[in-house]
């Protein structure tokens, strides 16, 4: 099992700035990838940013390439996700998730084992 918990949501103005937090507990952090995942008012959970077990690799969606950063610590058992020059468009329940599956990085929400509970961004314009 993994319990995964997220931080740092809050209300900020268009171009501003937020970094989301996750912390996990309860397998070996270093051996899974972690992944983003957003969901807007009445839109499906779509795929933010994805990291590898050691970090050396990531992935993006389009929509937020070169504006959000996805890292881990691995020592702290954590993953974050800071993004700036947020947009209007990027106002949704954020989510981290995890990946136990040996497969290279997914954008795929059922490749994801574990979710955490979500931490609301919103962004006024």
């Amino acid at each position: 099992q993994v319990q995964l918990v997220e931080s740092g949501g809050g209300l900020v103005q268009a171009g501003g700035s937020l970094r989301l937090s996750c912390a996990a507990s309860g397998r070996t952090f270093s051996r899974y990838a972690m992944g983003w995942f957003r969901q807007g008012p009445g839109k499906e959970r779509e795929f933010v940013a994805a990291i590898s077990a050691s970090g050396s690799s990531t992935t993006y969606a389009d929509s937020v390439q070169g504006r959000f950063t996805i890292s881990r610590v691995n020592a702290k058992n954590t993953v974050s996700l800071q993004m700036n020059s947020l947009k209007p468009e990027d106002t949704a329940v954020y989510y981290c998730a995890a990946d136990l599956q040996l497969t290279p990085l997914s954008m795929s929400r059922g490749n994801y084992d574990y979710w955490g509970q979500g931490t609301q961004v919103t962004v006024s314009s």
